[in-house]
């Protein structure tokens, strides 16, 4: 195993084991341990981010306005370029958003449940 690779294992289990740690006693001190389904607003995906935000507004918003409101509403600065990929991949797969202007954004239509079926 050359000394790159076992670095690299080494620093990975040391990751791990001080997330550990951080955990325990945060339990010791009477504090919840944060798990995927609840933790803080701030450490939610960009995605989740501006789906909420363009589901509050109610219509497209220019992803300058996105930005604003992520920063003021979750306390958290978004990388235009990264979140504009990040938006387009999902545009493209057609899951959540559409594109309405250059650089503006909104959320796709939900599809109609036709009668007698059930949505799924």
């Amino acid at each position: 195993m050359s000394e790159e690779v076992r670095q690299a294992i080494l620093e990975t289990i040391e990751s791990a084991l001080d997330a550990q740690l951080r955990a325990v006693r945060k339990l010791r001190r009477g504090e919840p341990a944060e798990t995927e389904w609840s933790a803080p607003r701030s450490r939610r995906s960009q995605v989740s981010i501006v789906e909420d935000i363009l589901a509050e507004a109610g219509q497209p918003l220019h992803i300058s306005t996105i930005i604003e409101r992520a920063k003021s509403r979750f306390g958290q600065s978004l990388d235009r370029e990264s979140l504009v990929s990040a938006l387009t991949k999902r545009i493209k797969r057609k899951d959540r958003f559409v594109r309405n202007a250059p650089n503006t954004f909104g959320l796709r239509p939900s599809k109609p449940v036709k009668e007698g079926r059930a949505a799924t």
